[in-house]
């Protein structure tokens, strides 16, 4: 696909004048592309604010990395600071069925949802983790937009800013809720998800083989075809843990099967297992068990 020159996305304005639309806040914007007075097929966006949008009866081409992704009706896509996205709407309706929100880091400095939106993972996904609504969440959504959107249309006072922040937050927990609805209902898939990384674990640390280093999330959500983003959390709702708990929980199980079983040098362990550095094995055994990897050997070998 062909792209346009790169558009960067730092300010709400940049986003509204590409398709035609008033700027109502410098830093906060409902999105109703049916209002549209310009047209664009093909362009890239490098993100510099945050953006939810919700598609409905019309589909587009999303490329996020080197992977294309189809965006369908009664999707919500998320997009945060740092995100490079190639958009290819050829063919679809010149004023396409989509809304959404938009708002600048700037927006919530200040206010409780700065300190919280690091704990809103969707931005993080990648657009194939996409969240599908039903008919009832959909509606939730909306009625959040109109309510932001009823808020921008009030006379700025002293309660403007927390309240725009505030309700930006509570459509926020509202996605967060419907994403654990979508997780509960994949369990099928998601536990097929989970039983791999746990085979793909016991074969690293079986057989009493060396390992180049110890293995990272970033390695089995690739393996899962997965960001470590939605990885992490599929993980941690499934089993409780998250993933580097669980590579911990193997890890230190196998450090004990060869503390037990062999006599090779602490270091030599270390090593075998992934680490560069003996001490950052010591370290990591003391804090998961309670004991130094010496301590626990002598219990096995009490005159070494």
């Amino acid at each position: 696909m062909e792209t346009q020159n790169t558009v960067k996305l730092d300010s709400i304005d940049a986003y509204n004048k590409l398709y035609g639309l008033p700027t109502l806040h410098p830093l906060v914007t409902v999105i109703d592309l049916k209002k549209a007075t310009k047209q664009i097929d093909r362009l890239r966006l490098d993100y510099g604010v945050y953006a939810l949008f919700l598609k409905n009866n019309v589909s587009c081409s999303i490329k996020y990395g080197r992977e294309y992704y189809d965006y369908q009706e009664g999707t919500i896509v998320s997009f945060s600071p740092g995100q490079v996205i190639d958009v290819d709407s050829t063919g679809q309706p010149p004023t396409p069925d989509v809304v959404g929100l938009m708002f600048h880091p700037d927006l919530i400095c200040g206010t409780p949802l700065a300190s919280k939106i690091g704990s809103f993972g969707f931005f993080r996904y990648s657009q194939r983790e996409a969240l599908h609504l039903s008919e009832a969440e959909k509606k939730i959504f909306l009625d959040c937009l109109d309510n932001i959107n009823a808020e921008l249309g009030h006379p700025v006072d002293h309660h403007s800013a927390d309240l725009i922040s505030a309700n930006i937050q509570l459509l926020l927990e509202y996605l967060s809720r419907f994403y654990d609805r979508q997780f509960i209902t994949r369990h099928k898939v998601n536990s097929s998800v989970v039983a791999a990384f746990e085979k793909q674990l016991s074969e690293i640390y079986s057989g009493g083989r060396s390992i180049d280093e110890v293995p990272k999330v970033s390695y089995f959500a690739d393996k899962a075809n997965l960001t470590p983003g939605y990885f992490g959390d599929l993980i941690k709702r499934e089993t409780g843990n998250t993933p580097q708990e669980i590579i911990t929980l193997y890890l230190i199980a196998e450090a004990k099967r060869r503390l037990a079983s062999t006599d090779n040098d602490i270091g030599v362990i270390a090593y075998d297992l992934g680490f560069q550095y003996p001490q950052h094995f010591t370290r990591l055994f003391k804090r998961a068990t309670g004991k130094s990897p010496s301590m626990f050997r002598n219990e096995f070998y009490p005159n070494n």
